[in-house]
């Protein structure tokens, strides 16, 4: 009997190629499309695999479990890799692992294939979330195989492999830029954005308009929350408590406004630098809506401690280690600081921007009278002069031994 593998199948360029190099190889495929929200149509991408071969294809319907379980989450967390990246990919790897590991023990399956490169993250994200979920399992990732390797320098040699038996394919060789999709973002890299000094051309964005299409008017909502979870988004007076139905809201309005646009350079986890362009429209308005309400409700030294945490899990997220120990402590630690952060912010959403013009906590640490400019509020004035000689004195010995400080 052939041996079977599940294929993390997404129906493009290098996961068709895979199916059908595995067939060459004498496996039964079974392939695996994760809906995690990507504009896509699956049942094309259904009939397309089994036109290449495979044995069976499931299509697992894990938006929702994205959405819930790792996209808000993890803007209650406050993560951002390297300052920049919403981590839109590096989610939905765990998400995607669940999946493949839920349908590879329900038909005994423990060879899990996937089409990542071995220059890059993913292989790492998708091998340590699945060991860590089902540590029977063996994988199978072409790109490492020098086999493969020599047969397929790139993404030119899989075009032409493609076009030879009859696959189709949205990749050219005019724009052969890689895209990976989901309900958070799209990401672009590969072919020409290779070179950091190129401008990604305008038509390869599809979530968000270029500055000049962007509305003359700013489109303003509120943005509820409830222990650091979102949990409604009202505008026009129209209230969006569904959370598909709310990333989705958002991700039209920040798309319309250009939100959310980034390119970088990033470092990878295996110790390459690369370039990525993303677009994360929706989850940017949460994040900066989030982020304010934070400074409203926590303790000073709590959000310290907090973005060191925030810190260290957006590595753990981008490097593969969402499922592990210290992942989980680190979640722990950042839901527990989401006690009390809960309450409404004002968006202004315009021309590139989602800027916090309001905000009213449940419980908050904003004590209007206590800072106020019109009323002593409590707080004695006097007592400033202390705090200042007490800071002052490390300051002064440092002069008398060193010298004052010059530019």
């Amino acid at each position: 009997m052939k041996e079977t593998v599940l294929l993390a199948y997404s129906g493009g360029l290098d996961t068709s190629c895979i199916l059908l190099w595995l067939l060459e190889k004498g496996y039964e495929v079974v392939c695996l499309i994760a809906d995690v929200g990507q504009d896509e149509d699956f049942e094309a991408a259904r009939r397309k695999a089994l036109k290449i071969g495979a044995k069976e294809v499931i299509v697992a319907r894990v938006k929702k479990d994205f959405v819930l379980n790792y996209i808000f989450p993890a803007v209650a967390m406050g993560l951002l890799y390297e300052r920049r990246y919403l981590l839109g990919t590096s989610l939905a790897r765990p998400c995607i692992s669940e999946a493949l590991v839920e349908c590879a023990k329900a038909r005994g399956i423990k060879l899990i294939s996937h089409g990542a490169t071995g220059k890059g993250n993913d292989q790492v994200r998708f091998e340590l979330s699945c060991y860590a979920l089902y540590p029977e399992f063996s994988v199978i990732a072409p790109w490492r195989i020098p086999e493969f390797c020599e047969r397929f320098q790139g993404r030119d040699d899989l075009l032409a492999y493609a076009k030879a038996n009859g696959i189709e394919v949205e990749a050219t060789p005019k724009a052969p830029w890689s895209m990976d999709a989901n309900f958070m973002h799209i990401s672009y890299e590969s072919g020409v954005l290779e070179d950091p000094a190129h401008i990604a051309p305008e038509d390869l964005y599809k979530m968000t308009r270029g500055p000049s299409e962007w509305p003359d008017k700013p489109t303003i909502i509120e943005v509820e929350f409830a222990r650091g979870i979102p949990v409604a988004v009202i505008k026009d007076k129209v209230r969006t408590e569904d959370p598909v139905a709310i990333v989705e809201l958002l991700n039209r309005i920040g798309g319309d406004h250009g939100v959310g646009r980034i390119d970088i350079v990033e470092n990878r986890f295996v110790g390459l630098k690369s370039r990525g362009i993303y677009e994360t429209p929706g989850v940017k308005i949460l994040f900066e809506a989030h982020l304010d309400l934070e400074l409203v409700c926590l303790d000073r030294e709590v959000l310290r401690v907090k973005s060191f945490i925030s810190d260290r899990m957006a590595d753990f997220v981008y490097n593969g280690f969402w499922f592990s120990p210290e992942g989980t402590f680190s979640r722990q630690c950042l839901q527990l600081s989401q006690e009390n952060v809960s309450g409404t912010v004002t968006m202004e959403i315009f021309k590139g921007v989602a800027r916090p013009i309001a905000r009213r906590a449940v419980r908050g640490l904003y004590n209007e009278e206590l800072v106020s400019m019109n009323v002593h509020g409590g707080y004695t004035p006097a007592s400033a002069g202390g705090f200042i000689e007490i800071h002052s004195i490390r300051l002064k010995e440092f002069s008398k031994a060193f010298g004052t400080y010059t530019k």
